[in-house]
């Protein structure tokens, strides 16, 4: 498997396996080129959209809802239709929000190749969030300074000494707010320790993101959408759609999903 995630390049790849629970519709593993990972959003929904167009999967029918058995626990899915055809997929989070250490400025910025001017602190500094994987999460001043970020490699494999993150390398989310007011977001991933220079949706970051936004709202008890732009900057636009509900000060629930694309479809010859 993991030579095959290789081979393909993307950021992750699926594989599709019988459940171990009869209950539950699949066991699901994850690869990123370089290592296998305990959960990941958007290659969970593509793989629920697939799924739910074949209409069965280990010879019985895949209905509106699933679960995905994972590493970091079970992954419940809401199969999406329009005009009665399968469109998409959202996918709820497998753990609560974790919140992990602080990152120095300077070393985010340096990771981006960005000044550290460039990096906003107001509302949070940059830190580590995990609703299944972590991610190192970082505002940035202005949409200009987001466009303008490329993945330092050399600092990355510095970063990764000083900030080690389980199930794989250095990365980092980036992102600003779009306007003023509203929850909608433009962001960016780079991961090049795990052969990612950059990605175009990272759902399992997203995720995490909405739910620390979401938790340090005033309010005990919200609801709250969210959508974030991302792979604009490198010519794969995606879009994703971010559920977050929160109860009693602590966020209970956090989904994200999205209309799904087909790209290309082949077979492997070895």
């Amino acid at each position: 498997m993991q030579r095959i995630a290789a081979e393909f390049g993307y950021s992750e790849t699926t594989f599709v396996f019988p459940p171990v629970d009869a209950l539950h519709t699949a066991h699901v593993r994850i690869f990123t080129p370089t290592a296998e990972v305990p959960f990941a959003g958007h290659p969970n929904v593509g793989t629920a959209f697939v799924l739910a167009r074949g209409g069965e999967v280990f010879g019985r029918a895949v209905g509106a809802e699933m679960v995905f058995e994972e590493r970091a626990g079970l992954v419940a899915v809401s199969v999406q239709y329009r005009a009665g055809a399968v469109a998409g997929a959202a996918i709820t989070a497998p753990q609560a929000l974790a919140v992990g250490p602080e990152v120095a400025v300077d070393l985010v910025a340096a990771c981006a190749s960005l000044d550290p001017a460039d990096i906003a602190v107001t509302v949070h500094p940059p830190l580590v969030l995990s609703v299944g994987l972590p991610f190192v999460f970082a505002e940035v001043a202005s949409r200009a300074a987001l466009a303008r970020a490329r993945p330092n490699r050399d600092r990355f494999v510095e970063a990764d000494v000083a900030v080690p993150l389980p199930d794989g390398g250095f990365s980092l989310f980036l992102y600003v707010p779009e306007t003023a007011q509203g929850w909608r977001y433009s962001a960016r991933m780079f991961a090049p320790l795990d052969n990612v220079s950059e990605d175009p949706a990272t759902g399992s970051a997203s995720a995490a993101l909405a739910a620390y936004l979401v938790e340090r709202m005033p309010e005990a008890d919200a609801e709250a959408k969210l959508v974030i732009a991302q792979g604009v900057d490198m010519g794969r636009p995606s879009w994703l759609n971010l559920s977050v509900r929160k109860v009693l000060g602590t966020v209970r629930q956090v989904s994200v999903g999205g209309d799904c694309v087909p790209i290309m479809r082949g077979e492997l010859l070895v």
